[in-house]
């Protein structure tokens, strides 16, 4: 799935993406560091794993979208 990053804490290393319906969903360490990069600015295109439904949805993988 794709969306955009929209925040980020650098310390943390969490944050939050906006998918492309404008639902903000926020990710943790856990999510941003199984995706290997090492910064994250606002705006960038980002490839996102979610699983679990509703109120339940959380991210478990950001890295960059690639072409």
């Amino acid at each position: 799935m794709q969306a955009t990053s929209y925040t980020f804490d650098p310390e943390t290393r969490s944050g939050s993406v906006l998918l492309d319906d404008g639902t903000p969903l926020p990710f943790d360490t856990a999510a941003f560091d199984a995706g290997g990069l090492r910064l994250l600015r606002s705006g960038q295109r980002v490839r996102i794993e979610v699983e679990g439904s509703g109120d339940e949805r959380r991210v478990t993988f950001v890295t960059l979208q690639t072409l």
